[in-house]
């Protein structure tokens, strides 16, 4: 099965665009050219904002039983595709074969209930102090909407931007990661192919920073919906500030994990080693900082270890493999920038540490113990399969700990003791908590951070609610 052309939708047209410039999709799992992308011209992305204008005009006029009929339409062609779409995600990322077909059918998931939702977006009208008077708050489309999205979950996380937008009736253009192209489009094309009118989606391609400042300097886009780091989240902020763009930011995490003595262990570790090294630990709600207490810290220690070494990494379209390779060959550098440190730091290596088989950007599955929290590692988010470990002797302990850097994703604990689950609910400062799984996220929940891990939810009716504002009309009736 070949990877399939690269292009750009512009105004309900694929095609190449008038820059000439391209780039090269490399394999992470062998280091070969999968395709070539072409990147869009100022021009090619000065049509796209126009048409999405244009198409917001349409899509936002059609009844939400149309918009829903032609959601529902995509997702049986994206079931239709979905080996061969399942395949390419995994060449163009990397991640077990399994985990790909995983996400494709979430992402249609996605699509469905965002469609159904879409049907139930409704206003309210308010008792009136004043006779004969109505109050009505009605739900609206936001307006054309602009995406940005990272290149770790390629079918997700452009379909939480895509099809909340078109449920809620906006347009949207998106700029999918340069490295995972082709699920993007075959998301496009599927939409397109059910029905969806010209210009109510676009998908671009370029240098991420030039397309990002062309796009959000126009007038026309009227939301921002980004996933990526915090870092790029704070800049593309200020520049959508400048045209009072409303933004939802998904961004960064280091999610901590804390195993407390009354816990179940062996579940704990099985839970820990599947959520730590699911996508090669490229993950932003991936359990990064692994918290256990004292009395169960060897005993959490060695069992992690066995599960840890008996992670087969190798190419995800191979059945055997239950980890792929990093995206690219840079990641590889940083997880051994993060490992050198914390060694140096007092941390001990008790499995993996280093690359993995060549050719491809492979790396093995680590488990550092004692390691402190001065450590780059727990600062900083490794995105890599890479698990540092500390031990804790009290619950105070550990709150504090897990609250003192600025993320606020993702946080996880295993313990059989209601009142420290209520306690956590309460004190831990993260947008989503799991007790005694790794589960966090289903289409039906909110999905989203607090602090410098972002604002505002993607899934659930808060999902949809972030393409949708209030308008507010009063009317006397005489």
């Amino acid at each position: 099965m070949s990877y399939p052309q690269l292009q750009m939708l512009i105004a309900g047209e694929w095609t190449n665009g008038t820059s000439g410039v391209t780039e090269n999709v490399i394999c992470p799992a062998d280091g070969t050219v999968l395709g070539e992308l072409p990147h869009a011209s100022k021009e090619d992305l000065d049509d796209a904002l126009n048409s999405s204008l244009e198409g917001f005009n349409k899509w936002r006029s059609e009844t939400p039983l149309n918009r829903q009929s032609i959601l529902e339409k995509a997702a049986k062609i994206l079931e239709r595709e979905f080996d061969k779409n399942s395949e390419n995600l995994t060449r163009e990322m990397g991640k077990p074969l399994v985990e790909a077909k995983i996400e494709m059918q979430v992402a249609i998931d996605l699509l469905r209930w965002y469609g159904e939702e879409g049907k139930r977006v409704y206003g309210r009208i308010i008792p009136s102090r004043i006779p004969n008077m109505e109050h009505e708050a009605r739900k609206v489309p936001a307006g054309p909407v602009l995406a940005f999205v990272a290149w770790n979950f390629p079918a997700t996380n452009v379909m939480r931007k895509v099809a909340g937008a078109l449920a809620a009736g906006c347009s949207i253009t998106i700029k999918p990661s340069e490295e995972t192209p082709a699920t993007a489009i075959a998301i496009g094309k599927a939409l397109m192919e059910a029905g969806l009118p010209a210009g109510v989606l676009n998908i671009v391609f370029g240098v991420p920073s030039e397309v990002s400042e062309h796009l959000l300097a126009s007038p026309i886009p009227r939301k921002l919906s980004f996933t990526g780091s915090v870092p790029v989240g704070i800049h593309l902020q200020k520049l959508a500030a400048q045209n009072l763009i409303r933004c939802t930011m998904e961004l960064g995490g280091h999610s901590p994990v804390m195993i407390f003595k009354d816990a179940d262990i062996e579940a704990a570790v099985k839970h820990c080693a599947a959520g730590k090294f699911r996508n090669a630990g490229q993950v932003c709600i991936s359990p990064t900082r692994f918290f256990i207490e004292e009395p169960v810290y060897d005993e959490f220690i060695k069992s992690f270890k066995s599960h840890v070494e008996a992670i087969n990494v190798g190419d995800g379209l191979d059945s055997k493999s239950t980890m792929g390779p990093l995206v690219a060959d840079r990641r590889l550098e940083v997880m051994e920038d993060f490992i050198s440190d914390a060694i140096s730091s007092g941390g001990e290596v008790i499995s993996g540490g280093g690359r993995g088989q060549s050719p491809g950007s492979f790396f093995e599955p680590t488990l550092i113990r004692d390691v402190p929290d001065t450590a780059k590692i727990m600062i900083e988010e490794p995105f890599g399969p890479v698990a540092p470990s500390a031990s804790f002797s009290s619950i105070d302990e550990i709150i504090e700990r897990a609250n003192s850097l600025p993320f606020g994703l993702a946080s996880y604990a295993f313990t059989s003791n209601p009142r420290t689950s209520q306690i956590l609910k309460s004190e831990i400062e993260s947008g989503m908590l799991a007790i005694n799984s790794m589960h966090i996220h289903s289409v039906e929940t909110p999905f989203g951070g607090l602090k410098h891990s972002g604002y505002g939810y993607e899934g659930s009716i808060e999902g949809l609610e972030a393409f949708l504002v209030t308008k507010y009309s009063s009317e006397i009736y005489t």
